[in-house]
């Protein structure tokens, strides 16, 4: 038989016990964490299990219930035809000019905003942090139908229309179906999501030190040449961060892609049009190979962004931990 533990003083049986409650209940917090953590993880990872399985299955494979998750025969038709429905090489060329090229010059142009909002004063800051504001909360379905009008028909401070009334002839200036209305919004800071890039560069920006930009001005730099020589050396952490935030926004972009460009869409728009792709290149499909297709198209669509941040995620996890969002 257990013998019961023997106390010498009930102070020592009261120490005793409040540690065991402290034993107690940090396991029950461990227990709980785990069970939190592993419930996320595979609601997170569920759906792309399903995706990689599906797609390496076969027909007969996909009707065969007694094959969930490891296919008894791997097949990379899928594939195949999600390639030609995707019109990838295409596509991916599109993405790459139209999207990624965006995102690069939105990062850099939202550096220089941020800094000029972070670090000086001037008459109208208020209102510009308003505009900001604006920029965040305004999604870009309720100015999509005056954004398309204003590039179909581009006009810079009514210079157009006055060089019409000049020499008599009309000019018509349209940008759509051109890197135009992917560059020049990201050129000037208004870009996809550019609010809550600016937001971010100015909340790193508030909490550099002014030593370091006084100190340059003593050596003779100006505002620009600081911002290059130690604003812009100063944040390769920021940097970093928003890099790759920008990246995934512009290439998960279907809305403006699709409102901007008729012909040569990124990988985004053909994916949501696949079914469509499906039925003109193979009519005699099946419902279950037509599947099978959308999940290798949906896998192949996500992959190069998913390697992107396997290779990035350390760095990128410290990036995130050394920003914070302080005020």
């Amino acid at each position: 038989m257990l013998k019961m533990k023997q106390f010498s003083t009930p102070e020592s049986k009261a120490l005793y016990q409040k540690k065991m409650m402290q034993k107690a209940g940090s396991f029950l917090v461990s227990l709980y964490r785990y069970v939190l953590l592993i419930s996320i993880s595979y609601v997170i990872i569920y759906p792309m299990v399903f995706m990689i399985t599906t797609a390496l299955k076969t027909p007969d494979a996909f009707l065969d219930p007694s094959i969930v998750w490891i296919p008894k025969v791997f097949s990379l038709e899928g594939f195949t035809q999600a390639f030609e429905a995707l019109d990838f090489s295409n596509s991916f060329i599109s993405t790459l000019v139209y999207e990624i090229v965006a995102a690069v010059i939105e990062i850099f142009s939202c550096t220089l905003a941020a800094y000029g909002m972070a670090r000086f004063d001037f008459k109208l800051k208020g209102i510009l942090n308003v505009f900001l504001m604006l920029l965040i909360f305004i999604p870009s379905q309720m100015i999509i139908i005056p954004m398309t009008i204003n590039f179909s028909d581009f006009d810079i401070l009514g210079i157009v229309g006055l060089i019409e009334n000049i020499i008599g002839e009309p000019i018509k200036i349209n940008l759509l179906n051109s890197v135009w209305p992917f560059y020049l919004p990201s050129l000037f800071g208004v870009g996809l999501r550019a609010g809550i890039i600016i937001f971010m560069y100015i909340q790193f920006f508030k909490g550099l030190p002014k030593e370091l930009e006084e100190a340059a001005w003593i050596d003779g730099a100006g505002p620009f040449r600081t911002f290059l020589s130690i604003a812009i050396p100063s944040s390769g952490v920021i940097l970093f961060t928003v890099s790759v935030f920008s990246v995934i926004w512009h290439w998960n972009d279907y809305y403006l892609a699709v409102m901007y460009t008729s012909s040569n869409y990124p990988m985004a728009v053909k994916l949501n049009t696949i079914e469509e792709s499906i039925s003109v290149l193979f009519r005699k499909h099946a419902i279950t190979e037509k599947a099978m297709i959308v999940m290798a198209a949906c896998l192949i669509f996500i992959l190069p962004v998913l390697i992107m941040y396997m290779i990035v995620q350390k760095k990128f996890v410290q990036s995130i931990d050394k920003v914070g969002i302080t005020g």
